[in-house]
């Protein structure tokens, strides 16, 4: 994943975080969700589209979110955050 990417997805959670508005922030595009989901192990690369929300729900619970199931600006955020610091981790020989 590309940081211009991480920047999209972070820009598009933190619009939602700091929007004054009641509009409804759009939602994180699907093939970015997936790369970090897969980023951090939690989704195969190829897998099924009805396999993402179960590992959207994995990961929320983890990340101490809301269980929904849906890549929201708070999940997207941190998403990109967990990816981030997964990958940093794999850089420096600590993680698998």
């Amino acid at each position: 994943m590309t940081v211009r990417a991480i920047f999209n997805v972070v820009g598009a959670a933190l619009a939602g975080a700091v929007s004054a508005s009641d509009e409804a922030v759009p939602p994180a595009d699907p093939r970015e969700v997936r790369a970090l989901l897969a980023d951090l192990g939690l989704l195969r690369p190829g897998a099924f589209e009805a396999e993402v929300p179960q590992a959207l729900r994995r990961f929320q619970a983890r990340a101490g979110l809301v269980v929904d199931g849906v890549a929201g600006p708070r999940t997207t955020q941190a998403l990109a955050r967990s990816a981030r610091e997964a990958r940093h981790l794999r850089a420096l020989g600590m993680a698998a």
